[in-house]
């Protein structure tokens, strides 16, 4: 009986008035923390203060059916392990920063333009980047994750994000052949 409850009470729409007597049954508090953990709205660390009092128990679940809504079309956290490894992705942001600084470094009047330009798809990427660093954080909760695939997914395109295309981490057409 208690997952289906737990069930209702996550999806419902709205706030409502709950009666006190749900806030007091630990099973139903439980099977909150096990249906939240398993849709990847609350992350497992949180179930040591997530729905654990029953005085809490409105804004514990106001905050789960927020989460719930926010992240409803949010890509499943093992969809991160389609991207590199996040070890490549450290290297990928740290390469993106010092490409940055040259480009600072090099900046003239004469190519502020040109420079702007460059700065500005150096971030877009370093931002796409980050984006994998973060859904690949096991330090980072579940739903800062999820979030983070969902920025992911939205700049890069479904059918990209879809085959784990990432763009190259600086803009290669923007170097300059040396003599």
């Amino acid at each position: 009986m208690w997952p289906a409850v737990a069930y209702l009470l996550l999806t419902v729409p709205g706030d409502g008035d709950l009666t006190p007597a749900l806030a007091e049954s630990a099973a139903l508090r439980q099977a909150l923390q096990e249906l939240a953990v398993e849709w990847e709205i609350m992350d497992p660390r949180e179930q040591r203060w997530v729905l654990t009092r029953a005085e809490d128990f409105p804004a514990d679940l106001r905050m789960l059916r927020r989460r719930y809504q926010e992240l409803a079309d949010a890509p499943h956290v093992l969809d991160a392990w389609r991207f590199p490894e996040r070890t490549a992705v450290a290297e990928c942001l740290a390469f993106n920063r010092a490409y940055r600084h040259q480009v600072e470094a090099g900046w003239s009047p004469a190519r502020a333009w040109e420079v702007r330009e460059t700065l500005a798809e150096v971030d877009r990427l370093h931002t796409l980047w980050d984006h994998v660093y973060e859904a690949q954080g096991d330090c980072y909760y579940v739903t800062a994750r999820r979030a983070a695939l969902k920025r992911l997914r939205h700049a890069l395109g479904d059918e990209a994000y879809a085959r784990g295309e990432m763009p190259c981490h600086v803009p290669l057409h923007r170097f300059r052949v040396m003599d």
